[in-house]
Formats: C-alpha cells, sequence, structure tokens
C-alpha cells in the first residue's frame, strides 16, 4: 500500500512520517520547506509492507523561489497520482487556504482515496469541536464530502495508528470487486428511486439497462444506459452519493461512466 502525504509547507508532514515509522527516517524542522522533494519512506506493519511517500509541501506558484522548489511541487502531483491513498494534511492552527483547496479539487480531479488528517488539534481543541471542524471542511473541500477525518497530533504519535487503520481500511474499500449481482441490485433500487433532479431531455428519460465493475483504485463502473447524453452531472452525483450508501464502498471515491448499449 502506497500512502502520499501531501498538504502545505510546515503543517508536519515529516512528523507524521517519522511517527508511523517509529524513527527519525525523514527531516524534521521548524523552519517551513525543509523537505524539497518526494521521499519515499518503506517499512513493515503487520507483516505487510507500506510506502509512505513524503512530498515537499505546496504552496501559491507566484512563491515558487526556485527550480528546486519547482520540481519538488511537480513531483508531489505525481505522488498523488501513484498512491493508493492520500493523507491531506491540515494545519488545524490556521484557515483552510487556497492552496489547501487546490490540493482538495486535484485528489478529487484524480478520483484518489483519501483521509483529511488535522495536525496539530493540541492547539486547536481548546477553541473548536471535532463535529463543528468537520463541518467546516466538509463546506470548504467540497469534492472530497467522501473522505474520511482524521485529528491528530504528530509530535506526540496522537492518533497516528488510527490514520494507518483507516487508511488500510480505505485500500480494501478501494480495490474491492463488487459482484455484479450486487451491484445491479443497488442499480434496481436506484432506478426506482425518481428524484427531482432528473429531467426527461430530448430524447427521453435516462434510462439504465445494467452496470459492471471494469476497474479498482479508483472503483470504476461502466453503465449501459439508453443515451449518455442525458446523464448530466447532478444525476451522476446522486447515482455516486447512493451507490456510496448501499455499497461497501462508501468512503471512496466512485467513478461512472456511461455507455450506449447499442455500442460494441
Amino acid at each position: 500500500m502506497k500512502l502520499a502525504i501531501i498538504g502545505k509547507r510546515n503543517v508536519g508532514k515529516s512528523t507524521l512520517v517519522n511517527a508511523m515509522v517509529g524513527s527519525e527516517r525523514v527531516i524534521v524542522s521548524e523552519t517551513p520547506g525543509t523537505t524539497r522533494d518526494a521521499v519515499d519512506v518503506r517499512f513493515e506493519k503487520d507483516g505487510k509492507t507500506i510506502v509512505v511517500i513524503d512530498t515537499a509541501g505546496i504552496r501559491k506558484k507566484s512563491k515558487i523561489a526556485d527550480s528546486i522548489e519547482f520540481y519538488g511541487q511537480t513531483r508531489t502531483t505525481r505522488s498523488i497520482r501513484r498512491a493508493d491513498v492520500v493523507l491531506f494534511m491540515i494545519d488545524a492552527t490556521v484557515e483552510v487556504s487556497q492552496v489547501d483547496k487546490k490540493i482538495a479539487r486535484f485528489i478529487y480531479e484524480e478520483h484518489k482515496s483519501c483521509i483529511i488528517v488535522v495536525n496539530k488539534w493540541d492547539l486547536a481543541k481548546k477553541v473548536a469541536v471535532t463535529g463543528d471542524y468537520e463541518g467546516y471542511l466538509t463546506k470548504v473541500l467540497v469534492g472530497l464530502k467522501y473522505a474520511p477525518i482524521a485529528f491528530t497530533t504528530a509530535t506526540e504519535a496522537k492518533n497516528v495508528q488510527s490514520v494507518l487503520d483507516l487508511a488500510a481500511e480505505l485500500f480494501k474499500q478501494t480495490t474491492m470487486w463488487i459482484p455484479t449481482a450486487k451491484l445491479n441490485k443497488a442499480f434496481e433500487m436506484i432506478k426506482a428511486e425518481r428524484v427531482g433532479s432528473v429531467k426527461r431531455g430530448k430524447g427521453g428519460w435516462p434510462k439504465i439497462y445494467y452496470a459492471t465493475q471494469i476497474a479498482v483504485n479508483p472503483v470504476t463502473i461502466l453503465m449501459f444506459v439508453n443515451r449518455p447524453g442525458l446523464f448530466d452531472e447532478n444525476y451522476r452525483r446522486f447515482i455516486v452519493g447512493r451507490l456510496r450508501e448501499l455499497l461497501p464502498v462508501d468512503e471512496v471515491p466512485i467513478r461512472l461512466l456511461a455507455r450506449s448499449h447499442r455500442e460494441k
């Protein structure tokens, strides 16, 4: 399992890696930007190999000082693409920034399984409670509503083990092959639910004949339909949301494709 630790500079990424591994494998410094490139750290846990990719902190393009930081940021995006699960770190002591939102959008567009890791919680828990903060993140990081949230204090290794356990669960979900019969039973339930967002188009009502899973990581489902053009973004979001409720993949992204049943 490959875990990419992503976030702004000085959010505690390298500290989290060291807490996971239990040794000083990555340079940790109070100076922002110490990690200038992606670093792979491999370790064994419960008989399984885990590769943690510690990345350079991302910041606004206008503030990238030199070519080393430019290549570090480029490798960060590559690290997200090669990861099985992304640990997206947020600093609990500051507001979610435009950089954070940009990272979230990229993770969403890449259909990556993700844990939002709220770090330095020991410094913020006196002025905020987890429930309120979760609501805040849901509003500002819209694309990652499916992602579970974990609260950590990496300097003290608090809740780090829970993050690893949760990552293993997400990896299990995103690599799951759903039996075709179970998948189509879920679609039958969805088809029976006429919702206001489903509109009759020029070609009639959108119809789903059957569906099949064609890939994992992300879970990718191909629907055979009457007219793919009738399945707009709102309807697809509705279908994905219901699939998360009906199938054991409720915390990972689902990539939904549509093809005319007449196509070969």
